[in-house]
């Protein structure tokens, strides 16, 4: 089951080309870039001048303040006048609106004047500022895009065990999208043709559920024919990681409970790897202690790793993530249990928090 996983879908993304240099020029109309904030006054100012910066010569930048009780929308209305490429949305602190942002994410798509968009958070800068158009010239000749976006890294073992479950999470989605199976982007760098949103009347589907405007919704509009993904290195979104141990585990837990109105096939997909991945390990380190076949078992083991090594050399430099390629098989036997963990936690009034 592991080389099947590993040799069917994740060697898709080993051997995956970026053909972006053929198309970088080829797409030229107008993006809309959306992002939603709320109360986060603090980071407006680099988060407008970061995106503004962008080398793309039609843009616009749309950022929803949801009803936020800070300083942010006195914020952005003095910075709106300075930037003509810059338009701001205001959703009143008394407006009645359903759970979560996306009802903010909608006013900003029904603002948007260009019919290509794209999304990303307010705690989130490009690495570069050719991001706009190395996402976009994916535009040339699918619908759907599918970023990559990686935490920052920085010291200690949070900041490590954060970062490799990321990689898992981006590990699975880019490889699966490359198999014809997308079932989740990162709306921290994501973008679409605004006539999708319309033709499936926005989230309406799963309105009730905070989280879900890139999973449950790019698994509405996606498709083997309409979809691609960019990794280059230009075309990346970075972020700050959760600092806390109860903040991530808040987070994953959300996560979690999304998953659950999945469809069927990508359950099924996602939970066999986790489950053939636990029991690989179990297995082995049961089979080590009480087998007499050590060798055999032994044998069968580090071909399995030295097999990852192999793979995840390229694949861990593409998702800028190699810092973590020596240690990744402990890595990965403490993240078979926080997986483990976080699953058996039960979510806390997951639909009540903005996403």
């Amino acid at each position: 089951m592991q080389l099947y996983f590993l040799i069917v879908y994740f060697y898709k993304l080993y051997v995956h080309k970026d053909e972006v240099n053929n198309s970088l020029d080829s797409f030229s109309e107008g993006v809309s870039v959306i992002i939603c904030a709320k109360n986060e006054e603090a980071k407006l100012e680099s988060l407008i001048e970061s995106f503004l910066s962008q080398k793309y010569h039609n843009f616009e930048l749309i950022i929803v303040d949801d009803q936020s009780n800070d300083q942010s929308r006195f914020i952005l209305k003095e910075y709106e006048t300075r930037y003509p490429k810059l338009k701001v949305v205001i959703i009143e602190p008394h407006i009645k609106s359903p759970l979560g942002k996306k009802f903010a994410l909608t006013m900003g798509i029904k603002t948007a004047k260009y019919k290509y968009l794209l999304l990303s958070d307010a705690d989130c800068i490009p690495k570069s500022k050719k991001w706009l158009s190395y996402m976009s010239s994916n535009f040339s000749k699918k619908e759907v895009i599918l970023g990559l976006s990686i935490f920052k890294k920085s010291p200690g073992l949070l900041n490590q065990f954060i970062r490799f479950d990321e990689f898992n999470v981006n590990l699975q989605y880019l490889s699966y999208a490359l198999c014809g199976l997308p079932y989740m982007g990162v709306g921290r760098n994501l973008a679409y043709k605004k006539k999708l949103f319309f033709n499936v009347k926005g989230f309406a589907s799963h309105i009730q559920i905070a989280s879900g405007d890139d999973d449950l919704f790019i698994q509405q509009i996606a498709n083997k024919d309409n979809v691609s993904i960019q990794i280059h290195p230009e075309s990346i979104i970075e972020s700050i990681p959760k600092s806390t141990l109860s903040s991530w585990i808040s987070q994953k837990k959300r996560h979690f409970s999304t998953s659950k109105k999945y469809k069927l096939k990508y359950k099924f997909l996602l939970l066999l790897w986790s489950i053939s991945n636990f029991l690989f390990w179990i297995s082995s380190v049961l089979l080590l202690i009480f087998s007499k076949y050590i060798l055999i078992i032994l044998s069968i083991f580090i071909f399995r790793i030295v097999l990852c090594y192999i793979l995840y050399y390229r694949i861990m430099k593409k998702l800028h993530v190699f810092d973590m390629y020596i240690f990744f098989p402990l890595l990965e036997f403490v993240n078979i249990f926080l997986q483990l963990f976080f699953v058996l936690l039960k979510p806390k009034n997951p639909e009540g928090n903005w996403s």
